[in-house]
């Protein structure tokens, strides 16, 4: 597998870990809960961009 293939992967991978708990934020019941789980979605989607601009050979990663 090369190199750019291990980084699509890791990108669909993070895409679903966020996808996932967005799901299941939407299912909390307790309002922090919530939170938490739909910032840390959040952030793995803004790190998923940030992997899949390298991978397309963008140099200027996102902040």
């Amino acid at each position: 597998m090369s190199d750019s293939d291990e980084l699509s992967s890791r990108v669909q991978q993070m895409r679903a870990k966020a996808k996932g708990l967005k799901d299941e934020a939407e299912r909390a019941t307790d309002p922090e809960e919530r939170r938490r789980l739909t910032e840390k979605a959040r952030r793995i989607e803004s790190e998923s961009e940030q992997v899949s601009g390298m991978a397309s050979g963008d140099i200027y990663p996102l902040k």
